[in-house]
């Protein structure tokens, strides 16, 4: 079985509640989600976090789709990119819509991991594997 890639691996403490961290930890959970290599999806993820500092809901939301597809370009994530860059940009509008902006606001408004699934899930190219790993390193209960 393969180490899986957490988010102390990406020096982020999403357990801690902080906005940047949980972000970030979204869209690390997003990119793993797919069927895609680890090594693929860490080097799309810090194309977009470390490189280009697409670091919160509101910068990703306004951001192209020729601008996040060219970032996940950057760390080799093709086979998926146009999809992908489609429903990030559609989860970000949804947290800013639903949720004010805020990742943190997401997970504090979940009574417990099954109501933050859900709410997860809601969105468009979130199943239950995405869930699953923000839920793994995301969740303080």
């Amino acid at each position: 079985m393969r180490q899986q890639i957490g988010a102390h691996e990406l020096s982020l403490d999403p357990s801690a509640g902080r906005e940047k961290d949980l972000f970030a930890w979204l869209v690390a959970s997003f990119l793993f989600g797919k069927r895609i290599q680890q090594g693929i999806a860490k080097a799309a993820y810090e194309a977009i976090i470390e490189k280009h500092k697409i670091d919160t809901v509101d910068k990703m939301a306004a951001c192209t789709h020729h601008q996040l597809v060219s970032m996940l370009g950057e760390g080799g994530y093709a086979r998926y990119d146009e999809s992908t860059a489609t429903r990030l940009t559609a989860l970000c509008k949804g947290i800013q819509r639903d949720y004010k902006g805020s990742v943190k606001r997401l997970v504090e408004q979940s009574g417990d991991k099954q109501e933050l699934k859900s709410r997860l899930e809601a969105f468009d190219g979130i199943g239950p594997k995405t869930a699953e790993i923000f839920i793994r390193d995301a969740w303080k209960g």
